[in-house]
């Protein structure tokens, strides 16, 4: 756990008897950043979180999970600012140093008469550490928490990056992703630009994902570093923070509503990153290529639909490789067949590799299968 950090995380009854509700708190001001979702439509918290994090600086982060309060105009928004100015009041922090998150149904006012007693609490709640707590509590329709952490050198020893993250449907970010909170105990040198590592980081992982293709109204990713633990370079920093973005992508990924198999996607020899990630996402996107991939059925017509799809990027069929794992499936006779279809039934990780075979830019994109469970979980979700 990063040094000066405390938290917890309980259920309140906001819809059922599990954890519903989350506080971190850093005994220091943080230098901070966030990137949030681009949907036309953001949480009431998403918009007073922009606002918050503009000075640079937090020093706590509170959560529900339950309820995204989502569209639930002015007075959702005035509803998130009160629940910072009560955290803020009982931990003795300014209510514009707290980022409030919210993740959930849409449509739906907070259960405030819960929520607010709840805030109340909080400094007598603070546990050190205790941070697998809170990525319970911020779980909705996941099967298991999503966690990451690396140990980084400082100038004075060392110091730990530690993420937490929740997603499982809704999912295509566009800036970020779902919910996802990166607290660290060490610092940067003076006039670091922590958004541009952080954006960077985000653009090479959570932007590389898709469940079901739906940008969610509350993504919000957030990094709060404390400085606790001294300072380390940005090399480092960086590194490690693209390596746990890049675990809990995967994390998600795996853990996609009622996913069976989490699939990489390598697109190489693209023009471009823009023409790469157009047809990542085009290819995972696809309930065709998903649903084959669920059934074990080696169908690469549907990959090559997917690349022909993306119309302003045409593609020359014949420079077009495509390999399930190592596996070409081009032109595949009756036994690579077989062999391609054992490999899709008897992996639970699913390599997938497309070569355009136009220029120098190679990427990873990551998403899962589709199966009768995600319907299931979809169909009925408020009733």
């Amino acid at each position: 756990m990063p040094k000066g950090f405390s938290s917890f995380g309980i259920n309140i009854g906001i819809k059922d008897n599990t954890k519903d509700f989350g506080v971190i708190y850093s005994e220091v001001p943080c230098k901070a950043t966030a990137v949030f979702s681009k949907n036309n439509f953001p949480g009431a918290p998403v918009i007073v979180g922009k606002e918050h994090i503009q000075s640079g600086v937090l020093q706590a982060i509170v959560i529900n999970s339950k309820n995204s309060n989502v569209a639930t105009g002015e007075k959702g928004i005035q509803n998130s600012r009160d629940i910072c100015k009560y955290i803020g009041e009982s931990l003795g922090v300014s209510e514009k140093s707290v980022l409030p998150s919210s993740t959930g149904v849409i449509g739906v006012p907070l259960r405030m008469e819960v929520i607010l007693p709840a805030c109340k609490k909080a400094k007598e709640l603070l546990k050190p550490g205790n941070l697998e707590e809170v990525a319970e509590a911020i779980m909705t329709t996941d099967t298991r928490k999503k966690i990451s952490f690396r140990k980084i050198k400082t100038k004075s020893g060392e110091g730990v990056i530690y993420g937490i993250a929740k997603g499982a449907g809704m999912i295509e970010p566009n800036m970020a992703t779902m919910l996802c909170y990166i607290l660290s105990d060490v610092s940067l040198p003076e006039n670091t630009d922590l958004y541009s590592i952080l954006k960077s980081s985000v653009d090479q992982s959570f932007n590389c994902l898709t469940i079901d293709s739906d940008t969610s109204t509350s993504d919000t990713v957030a990094l709060l570093c404390n400085g606790m633990a001294g300072e380390t370079s940005v090399d480092d920093f960086s590194k490690a923070l693209v390596e746990i973005c890049t675990d809990l992508t995967k994390l998600i990924a795996f853990d996609g509503e009622g996913a069976t198999k989490l699939i990489e996607l390598t697109i190489t020899g693209a023009k471009n990153e823009n023409q790469a990630r157009k047809i990542g996402k085009s290819i995972l996107n696809s309930p065709l290529v998903k649903t084959a991939i669920y059934g074990g059925d080696p169908n690469w017509g549907r990959l090559v639909m997917a690349v022909g799809k993306v119309f302003d990027e045409p593609i020359s069929f014949d420079g077009l490789e495509i390999y399930f794992g190592s596996l070409p499936v081009k032109e595949a006779g009756p036994e690579t067949l077989k062999k391609l279809s054992e490999y899709l039934k008897n992996n639970t990780e699913i390599s997938l590799n497309v070569v355009l075979n136009v220029g120098a830019t190679s990427m990873k994109f990551w998403g899962c299968d589709l199966t009768e469970k995600y319907i299931e979980e979809n169909a009925y979700y408020t009733t």
